[in-house]
């Protein structure tokens, strides 16, 4: 296997990333500008103050890459570059660069799809451990801010193929937890802020029913077709999340709740980067036994459909990746459920499970071997498909 050293970038959403992988699987750097500040008092990101801060920080992001590696402009062998999906706006910043680099150093450019780089994350650090032998077919559980897929996953000779036998009819789990912490005025970004408040409440204190989808996606037939799946794709495991939220907005309607947050959200205005400990000590007990339900159900929906998925299909092994991975019970959650199941599943490091560009170097390898390379015409698909 040749010695590569690839440069790569990642800006498909709100962190600015670069980094150099060598071979696939040892990261020389991993270097990410956040845009949470930015994007804090709008309780989201919002797409052009995205594009404008990849705009400021990808120039020195990529220096720092490449310095911390030890490597320079000239001594990579290839760059990768996010192509889909994400942001139209905020991926045309990390193309149009990888594109001018490519060009002036005449290096072959390698495009990378977001959601297979959160796949490549888990087998980026399990190369390095004691479970290089993965046992196929893999599933994979890609959930985020904006994404909740289930792939199933094979490789042969370097070639990685995925099929979709999930996803999400409405909300991302991630887009349902910043949405609900927005609505309660815990702050941005919610995934983290509910992961911490939850243990210090009752998780079942309030009844949530989770969506269940017994019919197909009018998304994934042609239009005017309204056949159902075919037989020989076999069943579908989707999610929806926008039952949950609005669930949600009820309790908060029915039990005036609204003094208390727009209280909390102003308290929060006047703390510098508020810690999870100054939002809890600005919540009662009511507030902490919702955002603990909330999290239960959440996790328990994200859990038994994976699981169910995983028996259907007769899958030897789970990767479960994407910024909703780094939930600390969605992780104990599925340690327990799977090993009840004699399913060996597997996470990227916290640090990984958020966007980066160490992913998008690790997907691009196998693509670099192969020698895929794109030409300079190429375009961001912010609606980009993983096949």
């Amino acid at each position: 296997m040749p010695d590569a050293h690839i440069l790569g970038i990642e800006t498909s959403c709100d962190e600015t990333g670069a980094a150099v992988v060598r071979s696939g699987q040892e990261i020389l750097s991993n270097v990410v500008a956040s845009q949470i500040a930015t994007h804090q008092p709008y309780g989201g990101v919002v797409p052009e103050l995205a594009s404008r801060e990849h705009l400021r920080a990808i120039v020195p992001v990529v220096r720092q890459a490449l310095a911390e590696a030890g490597q320079t402009y000239a001594s990579v062998d290839a760059i990768a570059v996010t192509q889909g999906p994400g942001l139209a706006g905020a991926l045309l910043v990390g193309i149009s660069f990888a594109k001018a680099l490519a060009f002036a150093l005449e290096k072959p450019l390698v495009a990378v799809n977001h959601l297979e780089g959160h796949i490549h994350a888990v087998l980026l650090e399990q190369r390095l451990g004691e479970n290089a032998d993965l046992h196929f077919p893999v599933l994979a559980l890609v959930v985020s801010g904006g994404h909740t897929h289930l792939y199933l996953a094979q490789v042969h000779e370097n070639l990685w193929t995925y099929r979709n036998i999930g996803h999400t009819r409405d909300d991302a789990a991630g887009e349902a937890f910043d949405k609900v912490a927005k609505l309660l005025g815990l702050g941005y970004p919610g995934g983290p802020i509910i992961d911490g408040l939850a243990p210090h409440g009752d998780p079942h204190a309030v009844k949530f029913q989770i969506s269940q989808i017994k019919h197909p996606d009018r998304r994934d037939q042609k239009q005017g077709d309204h056949r159902q799946f075919p037989a020989e794709d076999g069943p579908h495991f989707d999610f929806s999340y926008s039952g949950i939220k609005t669930a949600v907005l009820r309790y908060v309607e029915t039990r005036n709740l609204k003094p208390a947050i727009e209280a909390r959200h102003r308290a929060l205005a006047g703390i510098d980067k508020p810690a999870v400990e100054d939002i809890r000590g600005l919540c009662d007990r009511q507030t902490l036994n919702l955002v603990a339900s909330f999290q239960r159900s959440m996790v328990n929906d994200l859990v038994m459909k994976t699981l169910a998925a995983a028996r259907e299909y007769d899958v030897r092994t789970l990767f479960v990746s994407g910024g909703v991975a780094a939930n600390r019970e969605l992780r104990a959650t599925f340690e327990r459920e799977a090993g009840m199941q004699g399913l060996p599943v597997f996470f990227p490091s916290r640090a990984l499970s958020t966007d980066n560009a160490a992913m998008i170097a690790a997907a691009a390898f196998p693509k670099f071997l192969r020698g895929e390379f794109v030409a300079m015409d190429f375009c961001a698909e912010a609606g980009m498909a993983l096949r």
